[in-house]
């Protein structure tokens, strides 16, 4: 598969990833953190916040493999 068919892929899955992560962390938040502790609900926003990069660095990774060269 040529790079640049990857790097399309890749930005298409990092896209639907990132708004299916925020939505899910959303109603995550709506549902549990309603009556908790200020610093809690920060903490909570931080983890989840940065949590979407562990499953995108799969995916970069793949996205930037070279081409196989061809014999």
């Amino acid at each position: 598969m040529p790079i640049r068919l990857r790097k399309f892929i890749g930005a298409i899955a990092l896209l639907t990833l990132v708004i299916v992560w925020a939505l899910i962390a959303m109603a995550l938040a709506q549902s549990a953190l309603t009556n908790i502790n200020g610093i809690i609900a920060g903490i909570y926003y931080a983890v989840v916040g940065l949590g979407w990069v562990l499953p995108a660095m799969p995916i970069v990774s793949w996205m930037s493999k070279p081409d196989k060269a061809k014999a």
